[in-house]
């Protein structure tokens, strides 16, 4: 699977993702509106339903009543009362009816189907207002109001109604299942809720289109973008369309270009300048040789010239090593920057190197070394001399005597510590003490370093594999540079900045 398609995946699981949030916003959108449809659809259908089915009932049971309720006898018996109520039971569309009459004082109750339909099914607070006789206005001309409510029988759900006969009669009631109608609800509900369920997937399939139609743009503009910030300056989108997306498209090549030209100007002048420094190092070799060898003769004639010319002598000969100096840096410079410098790897014993460098610069004095003999380690020597030169010499020169150099590896990593018992390094100059050219104070810009020492001494490390840091000592008593090596360089071999290629099988150098 290509990295593209992986990150494709990855971003398309990612909560934070845009391709998620367009998915989830549409399907809201879509589970709002489909819900609000499906309530509303079956709010409006169960009344429609339910008020059809009732109408229907009542009317009919109304009808019933005045045509056969009303003909029976004024003393009828349970017998009239039950034949009369199994007619209008028959008559009607599916509901029982019970008739309720007093004879002495004593309750007669007729019934279409005794076991389905009693008195005590017909709720008491129906029953008050059925036999309630109403106050006779100019607005209500008769005594008695059919009266109805819906009510729930071990779970069934039943429409109860009830009138009495004006003029004297018997009062009925009815009861009408709407189970039947429940059940076309329930179904009416199913299918709303599946027709919500296909909206949202609807929903999320649309959103998931136009979020692929939307972001494929950007993945591709995302893509070009992390090619360019690798180096990749030629990196172009194919624009198409005259869309936001296809602007944004444009504007990313218009700035490519821009930044590729501009990439190559600044690349030339770099390249242009390095070899004016390499140049310009390499021809002030020759003069410095010869006005090195004439300042050697005069060194040596000092103590026999004018007492008046002997301290210009001195300071053309310190000058002359100082300037010699500083052109082997910045050949040295330009070497790291041209990424030609190479390793040439020697396995070499630690706390020797050490007392060597030491000892040739006459610093045996100055210095003391905390170092235990046999630690091996494969690294290039000469490098590793110029690094502890500078930090020892730097130690030794801005700090105060004496410097201590300690020595400590363990099974990956060598560290030597460089720390002297000086002042220390003032806080807003720690972040620069490895910058080329930096001078801790500005009013005193010329001092016989050059400012390359400590920079030279990190990129040496770094052409390792390794690293040096500057603090000051935690009891304020001096700074402390500390630097860290793998013990086997080997792994860099062959990579820029690596081993030389002519090195023989155990590391050292031909």
């Amino acid at each position: 699977m290509s990295d593209s398609a992986k990150r494709s995946i990855l971003a398309g699981l990612r909560w934070t993702s845009l391709r998620l949030r367009l998915v989830v916003v549409f399907a809201l959108v879509a589970l709002t509106a489909a819900v609000s449809a499906s309530g509303i659809a079956y709010w409006l259908n169960r009344e429609a339903v339910l008020t059809r089915t009732q109408d229907t009932a009542l009317g009919d049971f109304r009808r019933q009543m005045q045509n056969r309720a009303a003909s029976l006898p004024l003393q009828p018996t349970g017998s009239d009362l039950q034949d009369a109520a199994g007619q209008m039971a028959n008559s009607g569309p599916g509901y029982h009816v019970l008739l309720v009459d007093s004879h002495d004082g004593k309750p007669i109750v007729g019934s279409s189907d005794i076991d389905a339909f009693t008195k005590l099914d017909v709720p008491a607070s129906l029953q008050r207002q059925v036999n309630k006789k109403q106050p006779m206005t100019s607005s209500n001309t008769h005594e008695y109001h059919l009266f109805w409510q819906r009510t729930s029988i071990g779970g069934t759900p039943y429409l109860v109604a009830g009138t009495k006969i004006i003029g004297g009669g018997p009062a009925g009631y009815m009861l009408k299942s709407l189970d039947q109608e429940r059940q076309d609800l329930n179904s009416l509900a199913w299918s709303l809720g599946i027709a919500t369920a296909l909206a949202l997937v609807g929903s999320a399939l649309l959103a998931q289109g136009a979020a692929t139609t939307v972001l494929r743009p950007v993945q591709r503009l995302g893509d070009a973008a992390r090619k360019l910030g690798e180096g990749k300056l030629d990196t172009r989108l194919v624009v198409s369309g005259t869309d936001e997306l296809a602007d944004l498209s444009r504007t990313f090549n218009r700035t490519a270009s821009s930044l590729e030209k501009k990439v190559a100007d600044m690349t030339a002048r770099e390249e242009s300048s390095r070899r004016f420094v390499a140049d310009m190092s390499h021809e002030l070799r020759t003069p410095l040789t010869a006005i090195t060898a004439v300042a050697e003769v005069l060194e040596d004639e000092a103590d026999s010239l004018d007492p008046m010319i002997a301290p210009a002598v001195h300071l053309v000969v310190s000058e002359t090593r100082r300037l010699n100096d500083l052109v082997e840096n910045l050949m040295e410079v330009t070497r790291f920057d041209a990424g030609t410098a190479r390793l040439v790897l020697d396995t070499v014993d630690v706390a020797d190197m050490v007392t060597a460098c030491i000892d040739a610069r006459a610093w045996l004095d100055a210095v003391d070394l905390d170092a235990e003999r046999g630690m091996m380690v494969l690294l290039d020597p000469r490098r590793l001399d110029v690094i502890l030169a500078n930090l020892i010499g730097n130690a030794l020169k801005h700090g105060g005597s004496p410097v201590r150099v300690a020595v400590r590896a363990d099974e990956d990593e060598l560290v030597i510590e460089v720390r002297d018992h000086g002042p220390g390094i003032p806080e807003d100059v720690l972040p620069h003490v490895f910058d080329r050219f930096y001078k801790a104070s500005a009013s005193r810009p010329r001092s016989e370093g050059s400012g390359l020492g400590l920079s030279i001494a990190m990129e040496n490390a770094h052409i390792h594999g390794g690293d040096i840091t500057a603090s000051n000592s935690p009891d304020g008593d001096g700074a402390v540079f500390v630097l860290r090596l793998p013990r086997d360089a080997e792994r860099l071999a062959g990579a820029p900045g690596g081993d030389d290629p002519d090195r023989n099988e155990k590391g050292s150098a031909k």
